[in-house]
């Protein structure tokens, strides 16, 4: 991990195409203004992490094959 000193209003660039500002420092919590390309999702961590587990759960889930092909049959005419 690297670790950067920054003061307020102060910025990190990341490749060539997002930005992060330190935009308000207030007591224990920190305000970053990220700068990105529309197509570069950015989650915070734990909404992140749930994304992953719930996509885990939908690949492993048991999927009745039977009903998933007369549901194609059905719409394909």
């Amino acid at each position: 991990m690297l670790a950067l000193a920054r003061k307020l209003n102060q910025s990190i660039v990341i490749g060539n195409n997002i930005e992060i500002t330190l935009l308000e420092i207030k007591g224990d919590q920190i305000k970053v203004g990220i700068n990105a390309p529309k197509s570069v999702p950015i989650y915070r961590k734990e909404i992140y992490e749930q994304i992953q587990e719930e996509n885990k759960k939908a690949a492993q889930a048991d999927v009745d094959m039977k009903s998933l092909k007369n549901l194609f049959n059905r719409n394909i005419k």
